[in-house]
């Protein structure tokens, strides 16, 4: 069994740690930031093809105590790379530090591919490129404040690329977190949902993708995962497991999914990112104002990641619009459960309803909370006692 962890936004551990034991993962544990646990090269596979909720997957080499730059450089040069991948693959060290007394992230840095390059050279006779743009080997090394870890990164690229954005809005959500979204949402494929402010569609893109059971990892072409430029690659495993997920997608003529925005050009954006993707024809999107837009049905959920301080609109604008927002919620969206993702802790209160959830997730290095609202017709404010 190897040892991994996997990186998520904060906020997604706990679904994570659904995703790593769903693809076969043993003795998982969720953590700040990602989730660690044991398992096969299959499982492996299977988080790196099927997992919305991992932003890539290292494999564990080696671990010990260190006090300084020396003992670092010893826990890499005791590695056996060549066993691991190809003197011609050519690779880059990256390093995350939290606490760790050593003063230079750029001389560790250093270090680590000075231990990789001179074992390379001691064993082969030969030593691997560099390439800092973009590597076939991506070498990780984690310190604490006593600890060293090194990985290898089995998925290159960041999961959360799915190929699918083809244009882009400021201020972009990520797609591992807006997949995170809808499933602490307690949306489910089937039932309808609308993204108001949908932005570049990235809501949209991942709920069409959930509906259709459609394996993030399936859009990547060959050779774009890490683990495929390692020696332990299993090609024909890999390819059975690429043609079942393939075989389990479903056909759809059209979906409840639903998306507007006020922005004629973010309408546009998101159009061309569904078409990128494949799925303009199963999702209804239009140019509305979510403040006098009707609902698209009945009852639904709504997800979105309204305007605030960090994106647009100065505090007296965002003032002004949360209670309009609140009363349109009222009057349009009864039977709604409504969810905001926001930074801007002003937000309950301003749109004057009662909260129903709230739950902490980082976008980025912003701190937000994902609020959640069951709509009823009229205020569902507590009155305060006179």
């Amino acid at each position: 069994m190897n040892h991994y962890f996997a990186t998520c936004p904060r906020g997604l551990e706990s679904l994570l740690a659904e995703d790593m034991t769903a693809a076969g993962g043993k003795n998982v544990v969720a953590v700040a930031g990602g989730v660690s646990g044991q398992g096969t090269l299959e499982a492996a596979y299977r988080i790196n093809l099927e997992s919305r909720i991992a932003t890539r997957l290292l494999w564990r080499q080696a671990q010990g105590g260190y006090r300084n730059e020396a003992d670092v450089y010893r826990l890499a040069h005791e590695v056996d790379w060549s066993r691991l991948f190809s003197v011609d693959r050519s690779i880059r060290v990256y390093v995350t530090a939290i606490r760790s007394p050593l003063k230079s992230i750029e001389f560790i840095t250093l270090k680590v591919k000075d231990a990789v390059c001179d074992r390379f050279r001691a064993d082969t006779g030969r030593r691997p490129s560099v390439n800092t743009r973009n590597p076939e080997v991506r070498i990780h090394l984690f310190l604490t404040d006593s600890q060293a870890t090194l990985y290898l990164d089995t998925s290159g690229e960041p999961l959360y690329l799915r190929g699918h954005k083809l244009a882009k809005v400021g201020a972009p959500l990520k797609e591992n977190l807006a997949a995170g979204i809808l499933r602490l949402s307690g949306w489910q494929p089937g039932t309808p949902l609308l993204d108001p402010m949908c932005g570049s569609g990235t809501f949209l893109l991942e709920a069409a993708q959930m509906a259709l059971d459609d394996a993030p990892g399936l859009s990547r072409d060959a050779g774009e995962f890490g683990f495929e430029q390692l020696k332990s690659f299993d090609a024909g495993l890999w390819r059975k497991l690429q043609i079942e997920a393939a075989e389990r997608r479903r056909e759809a003529n059209a979906l409840p999914i639903f998306g507007s925005d006020l922005d004629a050009d973010a309408v546009a954006r998101a159009r061309q990112n569904l078409a990128g993707a494949g799925l303009d024809d199963l999702v209804t999107l239009e140019r509305a104002d979510l403040l006098t837009r009707a609902a698209p049905t009945e009852s639904g959920v709504m997800v979105t990641n309204p305007p605030y301080g960090e994106r647009l609109g100065s505090e007296d604008e965002l003032a002004a619009f949360y209670p309009a927002l609140g009363d349109a919620l009222k009057q349009h969206f009864a039977g709604w459960r409504c969810w905001f993702l926001s930074a801007d802790t002003r937000l309950p209160k301003l749109v004057r309803l009662q909260t129903l959830r709230k739950i902490p997730l980082f976008n980025g290095p912003l701190e937000c909370r994902l609020y959640g609202f069951d709509i009823v017709a009229g205020s569902h404010r507590k009155e305060s006692a006179t």
